[in-house]
């Protein structure tokens, strides 16, 4: 039975850290979730955003007893997912499951978004992060960032990267790259995380900038080379893989995943199921694959989401600036 919330409960949950986001709304039945709740990907299948959402969605079904139906929705870089998911009812069994690019990059590269993150959202946790690989097709003759940098230099533009699409982080690091490295690549935009990795599986392309769960199980089963990880320093999961700062400071890149509902959504479901995700993350099976993919847990409560999200929009939108992309 809905119920409206009482102006006392709503003020003392924005002292808590209610933001507009967390407008009042209809307030949970005391048994939610009673019916199975739609967990829509910002993604294609096979992509990062895909496999992480699916390893989250069965371990929120485990621990809510009620199914989460993953639901992918490509394109537009993320930007059809959350357009879908912000026009969605606010009622919790309408979720989003998102990478970082649509939430803090687009906002800089496209003028008119259908959505404005931070009002139309209801930022509830975030999952974990991973940090960023360079990895090649075995064809090409490449084992190290210098032998990437002198390759490039010897046939400027005839090396391609792929990427999830214009402006998505992948992107932005393989233009990090040129612009340290001062080389030139061809960028071949994809709809989705997904078909990239196809593309380089097959040959298309001949090198991608990907996270953990794009790239790692291909780099271990020898379908690609997995070359360096884009930091400062080697990662944990993997430290017999060169980092970046070794030999070429300034690319540092990682990707994170995150669960919101749409704007309204009552603040009792939203930390229901950021208390949901805690737990998910703490199953054995769902911190297994996680690590298999490459992805270390980073819980957040929707206040520090919101904060991450804003330091995350400042960081990337000077970024953006100083490679000039802004997309027609």
């Amino acid at each position: 039975m809905k119920r409206r919330i009482a102006r006392s409960a709503l003020a003392h949950a924005c002292v808590l850290g209610c933001t507009s986001a967390f407008a009042a709304g209809p307030a949970p039945a005391q048994n939610y979730p009673d019916r199975p709740v739609r967990l829509i990907l910002a993604s294609a299948p096979g992509g990062g955003t895909d496999t992480m959402g699916r390893i989250l969605a069965s371990g929120l079904s485990e621990v809510m007893g009620q199914q989460f139906v993953p639901e992918n929705r490509a394109g537009a870089g993320g930007q059809i997912a959350i357009t879908i998911a912000s026009k969605s009812p606010s009622d919790g069994y309408t979720l989003l499951f998102a990478a970082g690019q649509a939430l803090v990059i687009h906002p800089h590269t496209y003028p008119k978004l259908p959505y404005n993150v931070f009002r139309d959202l209801a930022p509830i946790s975030i999952m974990g992060m991973s940090d960023y690989f360079l990895a090649v097709h075995p064809s090409l003759p490449v084992r190290s960032v210098q032998d990437l940098i002198a390759l490039a230099r010897l046939k400027p533009g005839a090396i391609s990267f792929g990427s999830s699409g214009h402006s998505s982080i992948p992107h932005l690091a393989g233009e990090l790259f040129k612009q340290i490295a001062k080389v030139d690549m061809l960028h071949v935009p994809f709809k989705g995380g997904g078909p990239a990795v196809v593309a380089i599986l097959s040959g298309e392309i001949s090198l991608i900038f990907g996270s953990g769960p794009t790239v790692i199980r291909h780099g271990h089963a020898g379908k690609l080379r997995l070359v360096a990880v884009a930091a400062q320093q080697r990662s944990k999961l993997m430290p017999e893989l060169p980092a970046f700062g070794e030999t070429l400071k300034g690319l540092e890149v990682s990707a994170w995943y995150s669960v919101h509902a749409p704007a309204g959504a009552a603040r009792e479901i939203v930390l229901q199921i950021n208390q949901a995700v805690t737990k998910a993350v703490a199953l054995p099976k769902v911190r297994a694959a996680m690590a298999a993919e490459g992805i270390e847990p980073m819980l957040r409560d929707p206040g520090q989401v919101i904060d991450f999200l804003k330091a995350e929009t400042a960081k990337w939108g000077k970024v953006v600036k100083a490679a000039g992309m802004v997309a027609n």
